[in-house]
């Protein structure tokens, strides 16, 4: 194993002899080599920039339009405004008036293609198309027929780059008060009896006609300043600013295709997914990453894919930073309380899997052992922000420890040998939610929460990731995810053996252990992290369901969208635990517009819990039921709906709230409304965002989602994936201090009101059929 050493690729001394150089031709080298790679990119990057810039009007059409105008002159045919041009120019020789014909075919190419690209973006605010049923039998409203061969029209032939329809996306729309007022008020109807719904109705009344007019005037003018009047401010105000540890409270995680087996050589996997990352992050540099459209036309935002990679979280006193880096030729790999830095770029291009798998079983085959401190030292990313601002300052700010932290953060992202086998086994449950609390918090010091990636691989072979959350949302994760595991699919990357295909070229870079110098303040620090970060890993309980009986195969039967199924069921399951509605978080995107992110939608509604009462009510027939089931789910989709296209509650109140802050003015009815907990959280992980996957040919190929941590102490946190057609997995997390959580117990209530519901509509079906 190569140790850490300082190389020196040039140093000059004063002797009474004269002059004395020294210098390393093999590091010169490298750095020669690094500055025309990154030269490369700069030029690679400024192109596909360009071309992104013009969509969907491409270079070849500008020659041809220069070919036509010049030869239409030539030819001795009039166009408009040129011989203007022509007498301005200092003699009308065939070489001025062919500059003549190229100025006036680019103005004028250039303004053709600046009129598509706000005629898409004037198509693109258009969203009625969003709330027409989908679906045999149902018929697209003219309007919308219209708007959709208007869109294909002027998105034109060639194919769009990743960035390409950005400057086409719309802002997101800055809803009035009293909108978002009657939105609000109807939402916490079912949580409040009369007498609390007056005093609501009271204060928001007060609010809509007082205060809220002169916030509301601020933001109107920061959604005309800003591309998008919410995002900076739910990024610095929400994840930045707040000081809690990132671990569980912030971070997620995402598990592997259970269903799939691959390799259960731990080098091999971990190599083939490092290059297949590596490559999702190449197509991204370059822009190649096919876009996201929904309906095969919309387009979703691809600004989040920047910071994706290169990218750490820096801690402040008061607020953190994200960091992120053009370029990075490593990643960092943790094995055994010892880190690695591991070069993935050699001799002008990108490491194979066989030749990363060498790299990757020199760091397994490594007999030393971690110094003082280091096997623990990643536990300072899941203390308090400030403790770690403050410790990162005093022993992290120059000498051997900044530089071997320079090097992990400056990663392209953070690799974890893991040295325990990540099981799943449908039998015996408990391995997979052994494997979930794995990837969630490991053992609170194996995982570097800070990084915007922490690749993790089991010693059966079996992967998992562990993001931070500041950077991007988790459907960009499931994007990566999603990408990955296809392409281990699709793909033959294994031999018969296990180990990757193919021979290595050269033998490349060995990993270069990071060096660490821990006075005993430090230590104790790294300590005091570790015990703090056992508190909040020891509290967690967390439970993976896997659903068998059915899934969205049977849900699409009983004509109802699956998601607003799962949310109904989820809205039966938490009232028979714990007796009571409670105010619900669903994460719902806005990435129809430039820079969305995220909104919220409540499905706890009035419709929700007339259903579930009804659920409750033994004297309610089955008729009943299913028609109030089929309201809760129609307004819940509406609610959903309305949340994509910029109607929700939760945004618009929290910007109203940052301006109130500014101006130093206190509202009641904002205060209240943003101190309100979410007892249930819950967000579905999507799926099918790459052309890559074919679940009929790999129908095994789907991850099973991924999960996060409770948001409120006495609450729980649900994330799920509809994995098929008859498979959904479900991630419940809560708290072990709190005596009125217990996720094994939710799971069971959430099978139950699968199956209620899947009884419901059985007898639903037998007695329209008579």
């Amino acid at each position: 194993m190569a140790e850490a050493h300082s190389a020196v690729a040039f140093s000059f001394s004063i002797t009474h002899e004269g002059w004395d150089v020294n210098f390393d031709r093999e590091v010169l080298h490298l750095v020669w080599a690094s500055g025309v790679r990154s030269w490369k990119k700069r030029l690679a990057r400024f192109k596909n920039n360009l071309k992104s810039g013009l969509y969907p009007a491409t270079v070849h059409s500008l020659w041809a339009t220069v070919a036509v105008v010049a030869g239409c002159h030539f030819s001795g045919l009039n166009i408009p405004y040129l011989n203007e041009i022509i007498k301005l120019m200092p003699e009308e020789s065939g070489k001025y008036q062919l500059i003549s014909c190229a100025g006036l075919s680019f103005a004028s190419w250039l303004g053709v293609t600046y009129t598509i690209r706000y005629a898409l973006k004037l198509l693109f605010m258009y969203k009625g198309w969003i709330y027409e049923e989908r679906g045999p039998g149902r018929k697209v409203s003219l309007k919308t027929r219209l708007w959709l061969l208007a869109v294909k029209i002027l998105s034109g032939p060639s194919k769009p780059m990743l960035y390409s329809f950005q400057g086409s996306l719309p802002r997101l729309p800055l809803p009035p008060v009293p909108d978002t007022m009657r939105r609000y008020l109807r939402s916490v109807r079912p949580l409040l009896n009369d007498e609390k719904y007056a005093r609501m109705e009271k204060l928001a009344k007060e609010f809509e006609n007082g205060i809220s007019v002169k916030l509301q005037r601020y933001l109107i003018l920061k959604s005309w300043w800003t591309t998008n009047y919410v995002s900076d401010w739910w990024e610095e105000y929400v994840y930045l600013r707040g000081r809690s540890p990132l671990v569980v409270n912030s971070n997620f995680y995402g598990i592997d295709t259970v269903l799939m087996f691959h390799t259960d050589i731990q080098a091999a996997r971990a190599a083939t997914v490092v290059h297949t990352i590596l490559q999702y992050r190449r197509l991204i540099e370059r822009q190649e990453l096919e876009p996201i459209l929904l309906q095969g036309i919309v387009p979703l935002c691809s600004w989040q894919y920047e910071r994706m990679f290169n990218t750490t979280r820096v801690p402040g006193p008061e607020t953190d930073k994200i960091v992120h880096y053009s370029d990075s030729k490593h990643v960092v790999v943790y094995h055994k309380g010892r880190y690695y830095k591991v070069q993935i770029y050699y001799k002008h291009r990108m490491l194979t899997p066989c030749e990363i798998e060498v790299q990757m079983q020199l760091i397994l085959d490594d007999k030393s052992e971690p110094v003082e401190g280091e096997e623990r030292l990643a536990a300072l990313t899941g203390s308090p922000r400030t403790d770690w601002a403050n410790i990162r300052q005093e022993y992290f700010f120059r000498g051997t420890n900044r530089q071997s932290l320079d090097a992990i953060e400056k990663a392209a992202f953070f690799v974890v040998l893991d040295d325990i086998p990540y099981e799943f086994d449908q039998k015996d449950p408990w391995k997979l939610d052994q494997f979930g609390r794995t990837l969630l918090h490991g053992n609170g010091c194996n995982r570097w929460f800070d990084k915007s990636l922490t690749l993790c691989i089991g010693t059966n072979g079996r992967i998992g990731f562990n993001a931070e959350h500041s950077w991007a949302d988790a459907a960009v994760m499931s994007h990566l995810w999603e990408f990955t595991c296809s392409d281990e699919a699709t793909f033959k990357w294994y031999a018969q053996d296990g180990h990757t295909l193919g021979t290595p070229e050269f033998k490349p870079p060995a990993p270069i252990r990071l060096q660490w110098d821990f006075k005993p303040g430090c230590l104790n620090a790294i300590e005091k992290s570790y015990l703090s970060v056992q508190k909040i890993i020891n509290d967690v309980d967390l439970r993976i369901y896997m659903h068998t009986n059915y899934g969205k195969g049977f849900m699409k039967t009983c004509r109802i969208s699956p998601d607003a199924y799962i949310q109904m069921a989820l809205q039966l399951a938490y009232f028979r635990n714990a007796g009571k509605f409670s105010l619900t978080y669903e994460a719902s995107m806005t990435r129809l517009f430039r820079e969305g992110r995220t909104e919220t939608v409540r499905p706890c509604t009035i419709e929700s819990s007339a259903w579930v009462k009804a659920m409750i009510d033994a004297k309610k027939t089955t008729m009943e039921r299913v028609n109030l089931l089929q309201k809760a789910c129609k307004q819940h989709q509406l609610a959903y709906q309305d949340a994509m296209c910029g109607k929700g509650i939760d945004r618009h109140l929290f910007c109203l709230y940052v301006v109130s802050k500014y101006l130093e003015v206190d509202s009641p009815f904002l205060k209240e409304v943003l101190s309100e907990p979410w007892r249930l959280s819950t967000s579905q992980t999507p799926h099918g965002q790459t052309s890559k996957l074919d679940l009929k040919k790999f129908p095994k190929c789907i991850s099973a989602g991924g999960g996060f941590g409770p948001v409120a102490d006495d609450g729980y946190g649900v994330s799920y994936i509809i994995a098929g057609e008859d498979l959904l997995f479900f991630h419940i997390s809560s708290k072990k201090s709190c005596a009125e959580t217990d996720s094994s117990k939710f799971a069971l209530d959430i099978e139950q009101a699968l199956d209620d519901m899947r009884t419901l509509f059985l007898d639903y079906k037998k007695q329209t059929k008579k």
